[in-house]
């Protein structure tokens, strides 16, 4: 087998077995609250998912903002390591490049930051939290995923919400390498949530088979962040 014929083979699994994990959680994905509510809380006209432009008690900005804990670790692309491993089949750590040669998907979407500010129609490119689970295979006891930074953040995310075909490990932003104060080379981004959901400068994925709450949660942040209910603290 001759390397294309290798690489060709391992994306084939990837995508048979991402379609077994959208049917399998997409009963759970269509009764979460972007998908479900009939009476989102928001203002503006309709976004491209049919919930108003904005949710409640936010406002519209150009600039983006910058929120960490103080820390921008830097990690040279040599040096860089994700390790997805728990509750799954197949655990993995992969090198940058291991990371380049999954499907890298496009997108745009908008970024709702829970201190009340959203930037709109950001183009993104990355890799789908979704393609990272079909490569490892969660374990049918996985409900959750903490995610964990090179700065010790850590954050958690149901997986109802993680599968989603939006949520992005992404590396470009506005057709430029993401830079190091947003969470370069690497951060997860969580568009139906509010952003601190997306951990910045990510190393690490963990599957489990229980909630298990991160550093914002356990401080009194939402357990799970729903911008359109105003869904702030817990």
């Amino acid at each position: 087998m001759t390397e294309n014929d290798w690489h060709s083979d391992k994306l084939a699994k990837i995508v048979e077995a991402r379609m077994k994990l959208k049917t399998r959680f997409e009963k759970q994905i269509q009764a979460t609250p972007s998908v479900a509510d009939p009476t989102p809380l928001g203002k503006g006209p309709a976004n491209r998912h049919g919930m108003p432009q904005v949710p409640v008690g936010q406002t519209i900005t150009q600039k983006w903002p910058v929120l960490d804990l103080g820390y921008h670790p830097q990690i040279p692309l040599d040096k860089w390591r994700l390790t997805i491993d728990g509750v799954v089949e197949n655990p993995v750590v992969l090198k940058w490049d291991d990371l380049m040669a999954l499907p890298q998907t496009e997108d745009v979407s908008d970024f709702h930051c829970v201190t009340t500010w959203s930037k709109l129609d950001m183009h993104w490119k990355g890799v789908r939290l979704l393609d990272l689970a079909a490569l490892v295979q969660p374990k049918e006891n996985a409900t959750h995923i903490l995610c964990y930074g090179y700065d010790t953040y850590t954050t958690n995310v149901a997986l109802e919400e993680a599968l989603k075909p939006d949520v992005l490990l992404a590396h470009t932003v506005d057709n430029q390498p993401l830079a190091l104060e947003h969470g370069g080379p690497l951060r997860m981004i969580t568009p139906q949530l509010y952003a601190w959901k997306g951990a910045k400068w990510i190393k690490r994925i963990e599957f489990l088979p229980m909630n298990k709450l991160g550093f914002w949660e356990e401080r009194g942040y939402s357990n799970t962040a729903y911008p359109w209910r105003n869904d702030r603290y817990s």
